[in-house]
């Protein structure tokens, strides 16, 4: 095989998305051409010139290390000692179909918002890597989420760019005769179609549906253009493709599934669908099927905000539905019954994320606090149980650690751990000679991170004022912003109410006194966008704006525009400090903190979601002692001197405390407890072992048919 076809090969498999070796081999050959096509591989390769890759190849040994990397691949691919080879059970005959409105895999493949999407996108390369059969499906955006700007004032605009379908590494799915697959989905105003895309992510791969084909209207082409856009009925037509739609790509492409997951209650209308498969088979009553189907379903929650949960009108449910439930062969009453908490309520909404808990025997929520919280929110569903006794068990987030972690800390990591340490990301005794290493290695390492994620600030700063059009009076240019030797704390996260972004800007006099302190300063990156139909949302990014703007503030607070997975990379391998301050108990878990451990940065956060079990004492900072109050005001003035406090009091001083060699010692040693105690705990790994351990195998019949126990494992 030629090397560029080996090239091409590599590009189209999302492998490399967690292979910084392979990334290299792009980047080296042109790395501006590598940034201006946004770190996408087969767009590169349509347009990188034949002389520049035949030249840069000849200096750099490309061919050598792209046939490394092809062997490497297809062993990756044919290894048959997988973790999932060993424990899959039955699903290594029928895999797990894995459910999500969103995946975030890569920033060239704009198919997510955000925390929900990436985890979806790390479950999928874990699952990967251990081998456990499993199959994605989502739906193709071809406009995705948006574009985030900000005008000369600093309120978010957003723009809707379509990709360029061929320059994505995804191809047309073809039906069992070769020809490009498209399934059909009933309602009451006709059918629409969709056909399926598919892209491969190491072992797994992901399906995504596409309306936007001849054989539909207008309207209809342009149902899967937008990520979350769209009123209700739009929202409730993508959730239709979604799980119905999703369900049938399955069917027509011969994978019979041993197990549902549900992320979220977007896609729950695929166990309708996937009873209607049985009923359509089989001659027995719905109720029967129901019990069938949901023995083998798994629904995750993520969502603790009321608003965030999907609700639609009887009459619009019913226009849409009204096809499948006649095939399902039930009233309408019933029908509504599934997505009411109280089914007798005929003013209840129809709401998925009851769909999804009434149609799954397992669920789970993404953290312990976050198991309270749900069980506390849908208690209405089983009215004659205790709260502890409500059937919702956790299964803590984790992520994917060779996505997030910087190649100089894997190189350092390597050294240490052995080669294969990846392998064992998930087992403690992994990260237990944190220790031996070097502390001056070790801060030089995190320097190197740190140093890098300023020079892209600057550049990021720089194109933001020149897009602008913006005087430069205050000089924030690319020469000044940010400062290498000041403590860095970085905020990225969806711009929401509850998040509370601008915490610490209800006192500016002492942030004054904090970021200007003449011994102990301290500097602020933020990043985030805000939903566009929220205008609370986009208030705060306007507010963090002005303050950015501030003679005081300006170039030691900065914010970077249209928070993507780059933009998040590049903040987590560099910050000193990851703040996450939500207003407790609404963050369901958090995962952006668990990357920056990884790279050696540490939290300083609500003890909230994941935090609250992560934290010890000594690995990292808490905001506070776990307080709630009723009254949202006070709840904030609290946390806020709580924040300031800890900043002032403990952080600063301790990073600023250096020996003779400029070594902080006592910094070094909360990083290394920190990696000690946490990566394992909180990898992607151990996410999907437990659910396999927990939902799936239990689900597809390996297991007793006990209930999960609080702790995600088997009770």
């Amino acid at each position: 095989m030629k090397t560029a076809q080996r090239f091409r090969e590599l590009a189209r498999n999302l492998y490399w998305t967690w292979h910084p070796e392979i990334i290299a081999i792009f980047r080296d050959i042109d790395p501006e051409l590598w940034r201006e096509v946004n770190h996408n591989p087969v767009a590169f390769l349509k347009r990188v010139p034949a002389e520049t890759l035949r030249k840069r190849s000849a200096e750099l040994a490309i061919d050598t290390r792209i046939t490394h990397a092809f062997h490497q691949l297809n062993g990756y691919l044919g290894e048959r000692t997988t973790w999932g080879a060993r424990a899959g059970g039955p699903t290594r005959l029928n895999p797990v179909a894995y459910f999500s409105a969103e995946f975030g895999l890569h920033e060239s493949l704009p198919i997510y918002s955000g925390g929900m999407g990436v985890l979806a996108g790390d479950h999928l390369q874990a699952a990967s890597d251990l081998g456990v059969p499993l199959v994605g499906i989502g739906l193709y955006y071809a406009y995705g989420y948006f574009k985030q700007r900000l005008d000369d004032e600093g309120w978010q605009r957003e723009e809707y760019l379509e990709a360029e379908v061929e320059d994505l590494p995804i191809d047309v799915a073809m039906d069992n005769q070769g020809h490009p697959l498209r399934v059909a989905m009933e309602n009451g105003n006709g059918k629409t179609w969709a056909r399926v895309w598919r892209a491969e992510v190491g072992r797994c791969s992901l399906m995504l549906l596409d309306t936007n084909v001849e054989e539909n209207s207008e309207t209809d082409r342009g149902l899967t253009g937008q990520l979350y856009g769209g009123d209700a009925h739009t929202r409730l037509r993508q959730e239709l493709i979604l799980g119905i739609g999703g369900m049938r790509a399955l069917d027509a492409l011969g994978i019979r599934p041993s197990v549902i997951h549900m992320n979220e209650g977007h896609s729950a209308f695929a166990t309708l669908e996937a009873a209607r498969q049985v009923l359509e088979r089989e001659n027995r009553s719905f109720e029967e099927v129901r019990e069938r189907i949901s023995s083998r379903t798994v629904f995750t929650t993520h969502t603790p905000v009321e608003a965030g949960h999907d609700r639609f009108p009887a009459d619009m449910l019913l226009g849409m539905l009204e096809p499948l439930r006649g095939q399902l062969r039930i009233s309408e009453k019933d029908l509504l019954a599934l997505g009411r908490v109280n089914p007798h309520d005929d003013g209840e909404t129809f709401c998925m994320t009851v769909l999804g808990l009434k149609m799954a025997r397992f669920r789970n929520a993404v953290s312990a606090i976050h198991e309270r919280v749900s069980r506390r929110m849908w208690q209405g569903l089983w009215p004659s149980r205790p709260l502890e006794e409500i059937p919702i068990f956790h299964i803590t987030n984790g992520v994917h650690t060779p996505t997030w972690l910087a190649m100089p800390m894997a190189r350092l990591y390597s050294r240490y751990h052995g080669e294969d340490w990846t392998d064992r990301v998930h087992l403690p005794e992994t990260w237990a000679d944190v220790e031996e290493i070097d502390n001056v290695e070790f801060w030089e390492q995190h320097q190197i991170l740190k140093t890098s994620l300023v020079d892209y600030v600057r550049r990021c700063v720089a194109h933001q004022i020149s897009r602008r059009g913006a005087p430069d009076a205050g000089g924030t240019t690319q020469g000044n912003c940010l400062d290498y030797t000041v403590l860095t704390v970085g905020f990225a996260r969806r711009f929401a109410a509850y998040k509370r972004a601008t915490l610490l800007f209800g006192d500016l006099r002492r942030l004054d006194r904090l970021i200007n302190h003449k011994k102990h300063p301290v500097q602020f990156i933020l990043a985030g966008k805000a939903h566009p139909n929220d205008e609370g949302g986009k208030s705060l990014i306007k507010h963090v704006y002005d303050v950015t703007q501030m003679p005081e503030f300006k170039g030691k607070i900065v914010f970077i525009e249209d928070h993507d997975i780059n933009v998040s990379r590049h903040l987590v391998q560099g910050v000193d400090v990851w703040l996450n301050n939500p207003r407790r108990p609404r963050e369901a878990c958090g995962t952006s903190g668990q990357k920056v451990v990884l790279n050696g940065g540490l939290n300083l956060s609500i003890l909230d979601g994941w935090w609250a079990e992560a934290y010890d004492g000594h690995n990292g900072f808490a905001i506070g002692a776990g307080e709630e109050y009723s009254d949202p005001e006070r709840q904030d003035e609290s946390d806020r001197d709580a924040l300031f406090a800890c900043l002032e009091n403990q952080v600063a001083p301790l990073y600023y405390e250096r020996d003779h060699d400029g070594i902080p010692n006592a910094w070094v040693s909360m990083q290394k407890h920190a990696l000690r105690t946490l990566p394992w705990k909180f990898s992607a790994s151990r996410m999907v072992m437990d659910y396999a351990h927990s939902c799936y195998l239990p689900a597809a019949g390996a297991l007793t048919s006990t209930y999960p126990g609080a702790n995600g494992r088997r009770a």
